[in-house]
Order: C-alpha cells, then structure tokens, then sequence
C-alpha cells in the first residue's frame, strides 16, 4: 500500500472510481495462490470504496475462485453462463444492480479476445484490467501510459507473445474501452500500485488523453495554491491568493495525468514591449525528474508564438541551471524587464536571475 507521502494521492482516486465498473480478468490456474489472495483483499478494499467489480477467470478452477471470494468478505454472486454468451451480460448487469460483485467464466476464450471486449461495452466498463502470468512489456520494462493510436508503432519493441495483446488491447480501446491495463498477476500488490498512482507499474493503454496541458478552471484553483505552496515558502516567492489566480486564470495552464493536476505554469503577457513573462512554473514533487517542467515551459513558449509575441522571459532564484542548459534561454538583466514587472521585482527585494529567450 502507499507510504503515508502518498495517501494524497491514493485519496484522490477515490471519488473517480466510486460507482464505476471495472472488469478483472485473472489467470488464476497459473499465479502463485498468494498474489491471488492479496489480490483479492484489495478487490474487497476496492469494493467497499464502491467499485463495481466483475472478476473473469480466465483459467483455474472457478469454484475455488469463487469461493475465495467469499473467504475475502467479498460480496460475490456467480453468473452461470460463460462470458462469450450474449446473455451473460443481463446476468452481469442484474447482479450489479443489486449491489453484489460478480464472479464469470472466461476460460473459453483469450484475454482482450473480441468477446471479451464485447461484453466489457455491454457492462459498461471503466477499465479492464488483466492480471496475467506475464506482463506486458516494452522495451522490456513496463510502459505506463500508451495511446491506442501509437501502440501499433510499439510493435517492434514488444516480445513475441506480447504483439498480439498489445494490438488487442488497442482494438478494445479503439472500441470504446477507456482504460485497458495490462499486469504482472505474480506481483504481490500489483493491483493497489497501478490503480492508486498516477504513475502506475503494469503497461496501460488508454483511448483518450492520459497526460495533457490544458486552461486553469476555478474548480483547480485550490489544488494550484496547494500544490505551489511548498515552492511559496522555500524560495521566498510572492504568495499568491485564490482572487489572484482567479483575475489571471487565462494566463495559467495545468498538466493533468488521469485528470489529477501534478504541474502549472503561467504565461503573462506585457504587449507593450513585445514580450511575456513564464511564470508559476512547478511540478509536484512526487512526479520531478520525468521532463514535466520542460514540457510545461515548452507549451507556454507556443502560447507566447501563437500570440505573436517574440520574446518570452522567466525570473529564478534555483533553477537557473534548468533554463540556461536545458532550456536554452540567455543570461538577461532586470533593466531587460518590461517596466511595470522591473518595479514589481524591485519592490520585492528577491534575488532572482533573468533569462530569457527569442523564439523562432
């Protein structure tokens, strides 16, 4: 389970995951019984966090799943038909309606086999999740987010048997699957670490944007004053106030993975001297080192482009290394800065250094 640093960030899963469906396929003939059980511990945790929750065995006895279910304090009714019978999905749905969670059989067919895939939409699922003898690898290591779209360029860079569940991964998304993850079903724990962290440890393939760049919205706003706090006291930067971000919310931009905000920056712009401001720029701690904060600064330099603006500049006080060597922006001066945000800069007394940079 998470370290207490994390119990954030597991909490925050919780409203998004509560009165969904998820879809557990599970090669129980072939995983060690204790990665089973733990497993099925943390489906029961997951249950009562209000998770709807439909386990398919794809090989093993049913019954000593089934009953397994039963020892965990899961509440588990067994559909009769198979998985691949049209009618298992009224069986499913009326099980669901009742409020119990549901054991199938999936032993007639392969995982993410168009069957599958057809009954997952009829239930209405969320995610799919495979817990499988072996992971699905890129590169040999797992990848954490991939978008259908690309995933047949991976092929090269897959194991033999993984091809072919990677492509089927993608044609289930392409068919209105959300979330497909793919894991190491051996792996004690696996479940809770993929579901409860933004970064994930099996390989997930996803139908729509897992990680993006979009507009500040007000509802993110206390998440921005928190998550910048940190940065507000260490450096001695000016405290910024809910009425703040709110005046200036078209100048701020957030990166979002799975929705959960981890990185803003703030582009603002001085139109009488030619010139805009990066600004806000910070990361989340937990998610540093993964080339956040260069994506984030990159996005706020094309805003400044798609604005005709033709030079963009950043004031810092620890990061002067990041924008010179990585980012490429030139040593400056304070009388370089526009004049309204030199008197600002003087009547804070920092001691920050200027760079900045003529884009293209």
């Amino acid at each position: 389970m998470a370290q207490q640093s994390n119990v954030r960030e597991v909490l925050q899963y919780i409203p998004q995951f509560r009165g969904k469906t998820f879809l557990v396929l599970i090669e129980a003939g072939l995983l060690p019984e204790p990665a089973i059980a733990e497993t099925l511990l943390d489906l029961a945790v997951l249950e009562d966090l209000g998770v709807k929750l439909v386990l398919a065995v794809l090989g093993g006895d049913l019954k000593d799943l089934y009953d397994w279910t039963l020892e965990c304090e899961i509440m588990s009714a067994r559909v009769l038909k198979p998985i691949t019978d049209p009618g298992a999905v009224k069986d499913t749905l009326d099980i669901l309606a009742r409020g119990q969670s549901v054991v199938i059989d999936a032993s007639s067919t392969s995982p993410l086999a168009p069957a599958v895939v057809d009954f997952a939409k009829g239930i209405g699922v969320t995610k799919v999740i495979a817990l499988l003898e072996e992971a699905l690898l890129i590169n040999g290591a797992p990848a954490h987010a991939i978008r259908a779209a690309d995933a047949l360029a991976l092929t090269e860079q897959t194991d033999g048997p993984g091809v072919e569940l990677l492509h089927a991964a993608a044609e289930a998304c392409n068919r209105g699957i959300p979330r497909v993850h793919v894991l190491n079903g051996r792996r004690q724990g696996v479940l809770v670490d993929e579901l409860f962290s933004n970064e994930g440890v099996g390989t997930m393939i996803h139908a729509d944007s897992y990680r993006i760049i979009r507009p500040l919205r007000e509802e993110d706003i206390p998440e921005l004053l928190g998550m910048i706090g940190r940065s507000v006291r260490r450096t001695k930067l000016v405290a910024r106030t809910y009425e703040d971000l709110q005046s200036k919310i078209n100048d701020f931009r957030v990166m979002t993975i799975d929705d959960n905000v981890v990185g803003c920056v703030a582009l603002h712009e001085y139109r009488e001297e030619d010139t805009a401001e990066v600004a806000c720029l910070y990361v989340k701690q937990a998610h540093e080192g993964r080339g956040y904060g260069v994506e984030l600064v990159r996005h706020a330099e094309d805003m400044a482009r798609e604005r005709k603006i033709p030079r963009v500049f950043a004031l810092t006080n620890r990061a002067a290394d990041f924008f010179s060597t990585r980012l490429g922006y030139s040593a400056a001066t304070v009388e370089d800065l526009p004049e309204k945000r030199r008197e600002q800069f003087e009547a804070s007394g920092r001691d920050s250094l200027v760079f900045s940079l003529e884009l293209d």
